[in-house]
């Protein structure tokens, strides 16, 4: 490979059926249930004229999926609609390691940064213009909100992911299987399929079973069928939240079409985050449909010139830094990032609200935290809901030996999926490394209902529920009566400036401050800086 594609190495394991591979390697006899993955590697690319692809366009019209934002975690089985990409164009080039990814699509409230899927992250800027434009090449990507804006660049997790994306598609895996240190292995099993979508069978197909490691981290494998054709690309990516999160494509036989030169290429694409798992045998999330579409405008070997990186992209940095503003005595605003949280000095402990993005962020606050308050521990972590950019942290918040204070309805979800001892391989946590004996006995939970009280018996914080939203349930909002502060998530967002106009959610923070009859000064939001409650009550009015 050429230019920035250095950067990615490949190793790939094989799985064979019986009769569809040697039993043979050069390095001697496989042990029993492996082949030698050769044969089924040089079907598989004269199958789909992989050596005759090194770039291709694909268009269409795409479905996105809100990875992490889900409304009702128990019993949702997908992750929430967003609007489709319409007029979507994707181009990808893996002899440089380069893909774009183009389309229109109704700007609102989507952060400007996340194109489907994973990455959505709430209080970074909003998308402004229709058409959207997002861009990796190497270890380099970028995101362009509408057709003259500028170069923003990706966070590093993201170019990683979108990288990844390149390979993960019937050439690019070929393609990535034949890279060095691809080391493929191969073995075989009968396929029973979907239930739901393939029915019961009495034959089972015997399919091969391919895996390869990406980027030198990511495990790789794809489903070979008896015609030789791809049908399902499958690996794992870490997410702050879920740990090593189900990540794939599917392909069908019937999407595959000749795109001459002896090309076949497939028009139908269907992506997965998280398990496919409508009967929620393995998470309570239960979300997986992240992606799909008929990209039947098919161009091949149509090669763009090279995407050179923005200046503003090569020297981007990303930084954790936590700017603190004292609100009241006692009362801190940590800021500098996209999220806030707010730690609150009670005599003999410290209450922090909110564990947003991930540990890193979280590690940032709680050192500040340390330096602020040194002489008392954080005792308790105050949780406003659960969607996963306001969750990145819990996990750390439980390694140093805080309470979650949550809603009731985010229990079983946090119990099961996301508080466990659950290998994370690709991006171990401190949880993982060294977890407490108090993640087994489950006491470090406290289920609010409707109201919670943490008092100290001078100073108090009231937790309490805010009643069902459009936006997600199981919501808790905190106020502190002697400051008059109430410090809330989503229900109203300051870092774009107030809104001109009231929305569901504004008027729902109204309600609710109403029905309890707080006296309120002071908002203090997750996303954004305080306003006073004069200011937007003026909005709401």
């Amino acid at each position: 490979m050429t230019g920035r594609m250095g950067i990615v190495s490949v190793s790939v394991v094989l799985w064979a059926l019986p009769g569809a591979g040697a039993r043979q390697s050069d390095t001697g006899a496989l042990p029993p249930g492996y082949l030698d993955p050769e044969p089924i590697l040089e079907a598989a690319e004269a199958a789909i004229g992989a050596d005759n692809l090194q770039c291709v366009t694909i268009s269409g019209t795409a479905t996105a999926n809100i990875v992490g934002q889900q409304r009702l975690h128990a019993w949702d089985v997908d992750w929430p609609d967003a609007a489709p990409l319409m007029n979507y164009t994707r181009t990808m080039n893996w002899e440089t390691g380069t893909m774009t990814e183009e389309f229109d699509r109704e700007p609102g409230r989507n952060p400007a940064s996340w194109k489907w899927g994973l990455g959505w992250l709430d209080g970074t800027p909003t998308q402004r213009n229709v058409r959207q434009r997002f861009v990796v090449t190497g270890d380099a990507a970028w995101h362009v909100d509408g057709a003259d804006g500028d170069p923003v660049a990706a966070r590093p997790e993201d170019a990683e992911l979108w990288q990844l994306d390149l390979w993960l598609n019937p050439h690019g895996f070929l393609k990535a299987a034949r890279l060095p240190g691809a080391d493929p292995k191969a073995a075989w099993r009968w396929e029973l399929g979907e239930m739901g979508r393939d029915g019961p069978t009495s034959d089972p197909p015997m399919v091969r079973i391919v895996s390869i490691t990406v980027l030198g981290k990511y495990r790789v494998d794809a489903t070979i069928n008896d015609e030789n054709l791809l049908q399902r690309i499958h690996t794992w990516v870490p997410d702050p939240v879920l740990g090593d999160m189900n990540y794939e494509h599917e392909f069908t036989n019937e999407s595959y079409v000749d795109v001459g030169g002896g090309v076949r290429f497939p028009t139908g694409w269907h992506h997965h985050a998280g398990w496919d798992d409508n009967y929620q045998a393995q998470s309570i999330t239960a979300g997986h449909n992240a992606f799909g579409g008929e990209l039947a405008d098919i161009r091949a070997n149509a090669c763009p010139d090279s995407v050179p990186v923005p200046p503003s992209v090569q020297g981007a940095t990303f930084s954790a830094g936590v700017e603190t503003t004292e609100l009241a005595d006692g009362v801190y605003l940590l800021g500098g990032a996209s999220h806030n949280s707010v730690a609150v000095r009670f005599e003999d402990f410290v209450a922090v609200v909110e564990a947003p993005i991930d540990e890193a962020r979280s590690l940032a606050v709680i050192e500040e935290v340390v330096r602020l308050v040194p002489d008392r521990p954080i005792r308790f972590l105050v949780n406003t809901h659960q969607h996963h950019d306001h969750i990145g942290g819990l996990r750390t918040y439980m390694h140093i030996g805080a309470t979650i204070v949550t809603h009731w309805r985010n229990f079983d979800f946090y119990t099961r999926d996301v508080m466990n001892y659950d290998q994370r391989t690709l991006e171990p946590d401190m949880l993982s490394l060294w977890p407490p004996t108090e993640l087994a006995e489950g006491y470090q939970y406290e289920r609010v209902t409707e109201n919670y009280v943490l008092s100290d018996g001078d100073r108090n914080m009231h937790v309490s529920y805010v009643h069902p939203l459009q936006h997600v349930e199981g919501m808790l909002m905190a106020y502190l009566p002697r400051e008059r502060i109430v410090i809330q998530a989503d229900l109203l967002d300051t870092h774009e400036g107030l809104p001109d106009t009231a929305g569901a959610a504004h008027r729902a923070l109204v309600t609710q401050v109403e029905r309890l009859g707080l006296d309120v000064d002071t908002i203090v939001p997750i996303h954004g800086e305080p306003v006073s409650w004069d200011e937007f009550l003026r909005i709401v009015e």
